[in-house]
């Protein structure tokens, strides 16, 4: 009799299942016929899946992207599968999240076109002791944006390998993007039975360059900075003023979360910027407000030390009659935050650097302007 390796076997007996076996339904059929060669290793996480997990893996093969239909292994899907159930049953708030968030928003094992990761047992195991005293997703969100990073020595850097880094490559070379540090952060929170998704703009309406961060689900979708934890909690962050500026119908000055689920818009790639392969959802309203009148003048404040590199300092602001105070933001920031002072309009300032000084004039009401302060 011949002998038949076991991973031969067990496609084999896949492809032959009784009609009987097939639980899945006529849109799950249609992407196993899209997978083509690859079609008896999504059958066989199929027959492999527990019953009380079916609706799970169904959905996750009736919105999968067909490259990962043509690609993704049977193992790989049931572990996160099994996984994600897991630890919905083990934290506290798992029995309150909807099947539909549940679904999109912790079971995926992507949020962009990062590389496909089997990153969920890893951070399963780093993050449910982090979170265990933990009573609710935007407590161990928090959490996990304040300790994660430091724990795994990850920062900002616009020396990583690729924007889109997936979180095995961010781990190893401890270096991210806003986008790789939001993909993270969101892969360890979904460990843990935290919803998230993805949520960027391609360009600030200012122009000033593009900027991902994390929503977290806790009862409503909240926001946050991934690496920059705010202690006042969930629904703050540096880019606030940004985003209120975003427009709905402009695509490229629009905000966008991602999602798994097929959808009409996608989330615009900036570094593939012809690429429709990312489902989204167009969620400007969220953070757009309507623009009041201005009396005062937005003044971006960067301090560049002499290796041209951003320098962390204490920043004095004055026009000789009120000093304002602040830090300005070094390397570890992302490269959009600046130091910010809203001051009177056309009226003459001095910034003082340690034993630097530079005079200048604010523009018109309502304009936003840099200073750049040059240390020698």
């Amino acid at each position: 009799m011949p002998r038949f390796a076991p991973v031969a076997v067990a496609l084999l007996l896949a492809a032959t299942a009784p009609a009987a076996d097939k639980w899945w339904s006529a849109d799950v059929e249609k992407q196993l016929a899209a997978a083509k060669d690859n079609r008896g290793e999504l059958e066989k996480a199929l027959l492999a899946t527990p019953k009380e997990q079916h609706k799970g893996m169904e959905f996750l093969l009736t919105h999968m992207p067909e490259p990962d239909l043509k690609s993704l292994k049977a193992d790989y899907l049931t572990e996160n599968v099994s996984l994600a159930y897991k630890s919905r049953a083990t934290v506290p708030w798992g029995k309150d999240i909807p099947d539909a968030i549940f679904f999109n928003n912790v079971l995926p094992y992507a949020n962009l076109d990062e590389t496909r990761d089997a990153w969920r047992k890893e951070l399963t195991d780093l993050c449910l002791p982090m979170v265990k005293d933990c009573k609710t997703p935007a407590a161990a969100a928090e959490l996990l944006n304040r300790e994660l990073f430091p724990k795994l020595k990850v920062k900002y850097s616009t020396q990583r390998k690729a924007p889109n880094a997936g979180p095995k490559q961010t781990m190893e070379t401890g270096l991210a993007s806003c986008t790789g540090l939001s993909i993270l952060l969101s892969d360890a929170c979904r460990s843990v039975c935290v919803p998230t998704r993805v949520v960027g703009t391609p360009l600030w309406a200012n122009k000033r360059g593009n900027h991902t961060w994390l929503e977290v689900w806790d009862k409503d979708w909240h926001f946050t900075g991934a690496c920059e934890p705010d202690p006042g909690g969930l629904d703050r962050g540096w880019f606030v003023g940004d985003a209120a500026q975003a427009k709905k119908d402009v695509p490229e000055h629009a905000i966008y979360a991602a999602s798994f689920a097929k959808a009409d818009t996608h989330f615009p790639l900036v570094w593939a910027r012809n690429s429709k392969a990312v489902n989204a959802e167009n969620v400007t309203d969220r953070y757009a407000k309507p623009a009041a009148k201005a009396d005062t003048v937005r003044v971006l404040v960067q301090v560049i030390g002499a290796d041209k590199k951003r320098v962390a300092a204490d920043v004095t602001v004055t026009d000789g009659k009120k000093e304002l105070a602040g830090k300005s933001k070094g390397e570890s920031a992302d490269t959009n935050d600046f130091l910010t002072f809203d001051l009177k309009p056309e009226t003459e300032y001095t910034v003082t650097v340690g034993a630097v000084t530079k005079t200048f004039k604010t523009d018109a009401a309502g304009k936003t302007q840099t200073v750049q302060v040059e240390l020698k």
